[in-house]
């Protein structure tokens, strides 16, 4: 059996994390297995390069993860996004945990649900308890800044982490995640106050959410999804864009 690669292991401990504390159930693809099975359509390999997976219950509106392993070029790519309902003020979380090409990088946030720049209280309760982790997970060593484009740091939260990473760092940045993880599991279960919600109504939340989502899914402000379709086919890149986007 060959080993766990280190963006594995951290995408299946975090997924499985939130599947415990949450009570998720996972919604099984028409044959009973993976929700979607993705082939490649490259060149360079054939057959199964990887699946999505679909967990549903709790607080939560879905958990979608994404794994795309294509030894072959070096890429081991692990996705994870746990979304809370459209009307919820709870940010989602998401961790994306990269191999490639003898290479690593990660991308950890806690996607706001509210304008920031116009919702001092609910920053203030949801993101400001994150700064210290934040800051310590960007100082740990061996990290460099992932280059954004300026539109995808507009719909993420200041309090983001994308980095690539040496392998000892990758490998120290598991306690960051936890960090996130846990604060997250403290809103789902407190949920955020009527005082850092002025203003804010349960339409207006959902109505953010979709046009969020709609962005952040787009292929014309991530590329990456160009590369993901050249990889799995076009088809299946915009039947996991449709799942990621919906919110009902």
């Amino acid at each position: 059996m060959s080993a766990v690669s280190l963006p594995q292991a951290l995408a299946q401990k975090t997924r499985d994390r939130v599947i415990e504390k949450l009570g998720l159930t996972e919604i099984p693809g028409d044959q009973g297995g993976p929700y979607m099975t993705l082939e490649s359509h490259a060149p360079m390999a054939q057959g199964k390069v990887g699946e999505v997976r679909v967990y549903s219950g709790g607080p939560l509106q879905q958990m979608v993860t994404c794994a795309i392993i294509v030894p072959q070029i070096g890429l081991d790519s692990h996705m994870l996004f746990a979304f809370t309902p459209g009307e919820s003020p709870v940010p989602h979380f998401t961790l994306d945990s990269v191999g490639a090409g003898g290479h690593w990088a990660f991308h950890l946030d806690l996607i706001p649900r509210v304008d920031l720049g116009a919702n001092l209280a609910y920053m203030d309760e949801v993101f400001t308890p994150l700064t210290d982790a934040c800051k310590a997970g960007r100082g740990i060593d061996g990290l460099s800044e992932a280059q954004l484009d300026p539109r995808q740091l507009a719909v993420m939260s200041p309090w983001m982490l994308a980095h690539r990473a040496t392998e000892s760092a990758f490998a120290s940045i598991g306690a960051t995640v936890d960090t996130y993880l846990e604060h997250w599991f403290s809103l789902l279960e407190s949920g955020v106050s009527d005082a850092a919600l002025e203003a804010v109504d349960s339409a207006s939340l959902a109505e953010r959410d979709r046009r969020n989502r709609a962005i952040i899914f787009d292929p014309a402000v991530d590329k990456v999804w160009g590369q993901i379709g050249g990889l799995i086919g076009a088809d299946n890149g915009a039947a996991l864009r449709v799942l990621l986007k919906s919110n009902a």
